[in-house]
Formats: structure tokens, C-alpha cells, sequence
């Protein structure tokens, strides 16, 4: 496949029908230079954050932006100033995975370690947590979801790998419909969610992608995908469903799956952008590796869409990459991307789109701007 040299494109011209009926993607007619439409609170560029690794982004019901980190607590910019919270303030853990707003206004923080709120006067803490109902699966429109309380997987009460479902009152844990050996809960640590078009929610572990529409379960492991030593196994870091109702699975070795119509593709591998190495536990050459050193996406920690339907794929060291349902593009700093390693990417209430790593950038149509 030729590779461009600025923004190292990706045809999906050579795939032919394998694409054809795996994808059924109409290419998109709207200009890279088309530009977004900006949110105006953000026009001048506030003080950069001090975190030196952003993984999460909430723009919140008032039109507050949070920012969670890796490890330095969790940032608010009302437009004026910036306001850090940490553990001091009564954060739960200062690792902050994903952020939330719940119908009443409180943004809830899923960190390493436990749950926190901010009512918007003060952090808080949920009250005591249900873990007497683990079969009571139920899914509401109102519903958030949060990972198990342990930095890597379940733990003390919860007893089994799952989540957590607040419906506004009760944080109640729920045990995935999986069954495995204690010494393997680690492999079931939820690294991820998503809502799909019709209500079902994905739920990403490292070992499997759980599928629930709020009767039935979907588990998408690597005897259902096909996948072993050969082809590599999963290690999910995060999951879509984009507007098609296509289920795009980021791994953190074998990079991208695509799960559409009840058939799954290495996406990554059939692009020509896979990578053999520990990750993923692949220790043999396949076809659709990269050898000369060029960008890869065999290592995706986050996955978004943006307002023309494109999919982000951010990565382990080289930036991030659209697919527009024809070709992928790489993006890195010459593209305004300084950031090698993308962590999160969102769509906030105006449509914009905004990748986080190592500073949060916005997409202003044909490249990107550090905004903080």
C-alpha cells in the first residue's frame, strides 16, 4: 500500500471486498478545511493545566470543563480559572479514568480507587454501596456505570468481576455473566464503556467486550472472535459503537477490531498498520505488519467519533488516526498533535472534537490547537 509522507494515508481501495461487506461505509463528503464550529468560552486559550498526562474530559451540564489525570487529580475550567481537586480535597483517588454527570447535576469521578462527586459546592461521597443484588441487571436511561472499586479489577465485597450501575440513589454492583477462576478477575477489570444507538451498552474488559441491551448478553471473547496466539488475543483498552451501529474494539497489541453484522476483522491488520511485539501476547510476523518504522495502530487506548461520523483512534506513541469510511490519516505535531500519546478523545455539547494525552487539544477542521 503507498503510504503518504505528511499524513500517512491508508486505501481501502486494495481491501476490495472484504470491506465491502464487513463495513458498508459511505465516504463522506465534507472538507478537511471545513472548520468546526468552536465553543466560545474556550476562544482564548486559558493557563495551560498542570498535569502532565490528561485521560479524561467532561463538559458538564453548566458548560464547565473537567479534566481528570493520571495521577495529579481532576481539574475544572468554568471559563475564567482553573480549580484542581485531589485526594486533600477529599478526591477518592487522584487517578481519574472517566468522568460523568448524573439528571441532578453531580459530575462523578471514576477513579483508580473508588468514586467521588462534585455536587457544585463540594466534593462528596456515595453512601454505602449495594452489593446484595449482583444478578439484578436493569438499564435505565438515567443510569451511570463505573468500573469495579480496585485499581485492577474487583475485590473485597464485590467478590466477582463487574461493574457498578447508579441509577441516582444507589451505586449497586453487578456481576458480569462471565465464570472464572479468582486468580483470573484481573483479565475481567473493566477498562471501558459504551452506548450504543439503540440503548445496548459495551462494556470493555481486557480478556472480553460484554454486550447488554437491557435482557440479553453479548460476550465477545477471543474464542468468539477467532483470535489465539497466532493472530493475538485481546487486551481491550476501550470500545465505540459509532452511529452505524458498528462496534470498534481498541486493543493495546492487536489495535483495532471491527465488529459489524455479526462478522469481526482485524481492522488494524487488514489496514496494514499492525506491529508484532509482547503486547497482545503475538510473537509471530502476519501479514498487514508495518517493518520500516513507520506509524502503527496496533497500541488504541481511546476511540471516538466526531460530528461527520469519522472514527479517532488515539494511540501509544504515534498520535492519533482518522478513518472517514475510505482511508485512515495520522495526525501528530506537525498536524498540531504534540502529544504522541492520546488517552482520551471527546465530543463535547457544541460538536467539537477534543483529543487528550501529554495537553488537551481541539480539532479546529484541519488541524489541531492546544488549548490547555
Amino acid at each position: 500500500m503507498r503510504r503518504s509522507s505528511r499524513s500517512h494515508c491508508r486505501s481501502l481501495v486494495l481491501l476490495g471486498s472484504l470491506w465491502a461487506s464487513a463495513c458498508n461505509a459511505t465516504p463522506t463528503a465534507t472538507s478537511e478545511a471545513t472548520n468546526a464550529a468552536t465553543n466560545d468560552r474556550l476562544a482564548a486559550p486559558p493557563a495551560r493545566l498542570s498535569f502532565e498526562i490528561v485521560r479524561s474530559i467532561l463538559e458538564d451540564s453548566a458548560g464547565n470543563f473537567w479534566f481528570g489525570s493520571w495521577n495529579q487529580g481532576v481539574c475544572r475550567y468554568d471559563g475564567k480559572q482553573l480549580a484542581y481537586f485531589t485526594k486533600a480535597d477529599g478526591l477518592s483517588d487522584d487517578q481519574v479514568r472517566s468522568i460523568h454527570e448524573d439528571q441532578r447535576g453531580v459530575v462523578w469521578f471514576e477513579c483508580a480507587f473508588g468514586v467521588s462527586g462534585f455536587d457544585g459546592r463540594r466534593l462528596v461521597t456515595p453512601g454505602a454501596k449495594n452489593h446484595a443484588a449482583k444478578h439484578d441487571w436493569q438499564l435505565q436511561p438515567g443510569d451511570l456505570w463505573f468500573k469495579e472499586d480496585g485499581s485492577v479489577g474487583a475485590g473485597g465485597p464485590e467478590g466477582q468481576p463487574g461493574v457498578y450501575r447508579y441509577d441516582g440513589t444507589t451505586f449497586t454492583f453487578l456481576a458480569y455473566p462471565v465464570v472464572v477462576d479468582p486468580s483470573q478477575y484481573i483479565a475481567y477489570a473493566t477498562t471501558g464503556f459504551s452506548k450504543g444507538k439503540s440503548g445496548r451498552l459495551w462494556f470493555a474488559t481486557y480478556a472480553a467486550v460484554i454486550g447488554y441491551d437491557g435482557t440479553n448478553f453479548t460476550v465477545l471473547d477471543d474464542r468468539r472472535l477467532g483470535l489465539d496466539a497466532l493472530s493475538g488475543r485481546l487486551h481491550v483498552r476501550c470500545v465505540h459503537e459509532d452511529r452505524q451501529g458498528r462496534l470498534w474494539i481498541g486493543n493495546n497489541g492487536i489495535g483495532v477490531l471491527l465488529h459489524a453484522d455479526g462478522v469481526t476483522t482485524q481492522f488494524t491488520q487488514a489496514m496494514g498498520l499492525g506491529k508484532m511485539g509482547l503486547h497482545g501476547d503475538r510473537q509471530f510476523p502476519l501479514p498487514g505488519d508495518v517493518t520500516d518504522g513507520s506509524p502503527t495502530l496496533h497500541r488504541v487506548f481511546s476511540i471516538g467519533e466526531d460530528r461527520d461520523g469519522h472514527i479517532w483512534f488515539g494511540t501509544i506513541d504515534h498520535g492519533a488516526w482518522r478513518y472517514d469510511g475510505t482511508s485512515l490519516r495520522n495526525f501528530t505535531a506537525a498536524d498540531g498533535l504534540t502529544s504522541p500519546n492520546i488517552f482520551a478523545i471527546y465530543t463535547d455539547r457544541r460538536g467539537d472534537l477534543w483529543l487528550a494525552g501529554n495537553g488537551v487539544f481541539r480539532w479546529n477542521g484541519a488541524s489541531f490547537d492546544r488549548v490547555f
